[in-house]
């Protein structure tokens, strides 16, 4: 099915159906209760704050925030979307009890090759190591919605209604792939409606959507309540974009509903960037939604690189 029978598609279909209203409602409401970015818009991904989920949450308490964003489970190496309801529901007591919400849920969707094409390498490939990669592809795609049902399930359990996609791995002409990619997100995008969550795209310099330029025009082949936009600032300069004002500027404002900043940008680094001019400029979009710190400051420091970076978009939103 062609991108354009997509559009149709889900344009004929009302996503503001009783189930999408029930799971989006709260969550839209609260992201129109106030256009300043104060630090009831911050959020985190966990597991690069903390080491354990008690220490996330602990984190957060420390800077009076109301909002998590996930991905692995602190501490370890598994994935909040794979785990079983059991453990789902022990998560969610604990956040609850925190008073922590879940802004974002960081899933790793699509975030591999697509079969019968040639991602990008910086090295050659052995022929043993190529089987074996086109091998797990073929795996990963034909279990795609299978794990597409864990991360909806995931979202369900921790009332997030804002779910990662990727855009499989980059090849070295990703626009030619563009509708492609869009018919199988558009075909996540049809069970997301059935089940109250929404697909947000990452632009990712690894991926086929890289750049917020190749975010913008990708959107554009589904609609609007069928995908919106995770904007991680920092990620098209790998593929040569200045992330700000140039990246910004060429996105479709309303179909941003989450940002992320990497801690490189808020401390004294290369890629520091003006986020006290980004938030004004936000604000004046109007936008509502989360800002997620993604340290990304690896290594025996990363949690204490975290709080710096914290502490410095905490002084940025009291600057407003």
């Amino acid at each position: 099915m062609l991108p354009s029978t997509l559009n149709r598609r889900l344009n004929r279909r009302s996503f503001l159906t009783t189930g999408l209203a029930a799971g989006l409602g709260s969550a839209l409401a609260l992201r129109a209760a106030a256009a300043k970015i104060d630090r009831s818009h911050i959020s985190a991904i966990s597991d690069e704050i903390a080491k354990s989920p008690a220490e996330a949450i602990a984190f957060a308490k420390r800077y009076g925030m109301q909002w998590l964003e996930l991905r692995d489970v602190p501490g370890s190496k598994k994935s909040y979307h794979t785990l079983e309801p059991e453990d789902l529901l022990v998560a969610r007591a604990e956040f609850k009890e925190a008073g922590i919400r879940i802004s974002f849920l960081n899933t790793p969707l699509l975030k591999f090759g697509l079969p019968g094409t040639e991602p990008l390498r910086r090295t050659p490939e052995k022929p043993e190591a190529r089987e074996k990669r086109i091998a797990k592809e073929q795996a990963q795609f034909d279990g795609r919605m299978e794990e597409f049902r864990k991360a909806i399930r995931c979202g369900h359990a921790l009332d997030c209604t804002l779910l990662r996609v990727f855009s499989f791995s980059r090849v070295a002409e990703p626009q030619k792939l563009f509708q492609r990619v869009a018919e199988h997100i558009g075909e996540m995008a049809m069970l997301a409606e059935k089940e109250g969550v929404k697909l947000l795209i990452e632009n990712e310099a690894s991926q086929n959507v890289g750049t917020s330029a190749e975010a913008a025009q990708f959107v554009k082949l589904l609609p609007e309540k069928a995908l919106a936009i995770n904007w991680d600032s920092l990620n098209g300069a790998a593929l040569g974009e200045k992330p700000y004002p140039d990246g910004y500027d060429v996105l479709p404002k309303h179909r941003i509903l989450n940002v992320q900043i990497k801690g490189k940008t808020v401390l004294d680094y290369p890629d520091h960037l003006d986020w006290s001019a980004i938030f004004v400029q936000l604000q004046k979009d109007g936008y509502k939604g989360q800002l997620g710190l993604e340290t990304h400051i690896f290594g025996e420091g990363q949690v204490a690189c975290s709080h710096a970076s914290m502490r410095e978009i905490m002084r940025i939103t009291e600057t407003l």
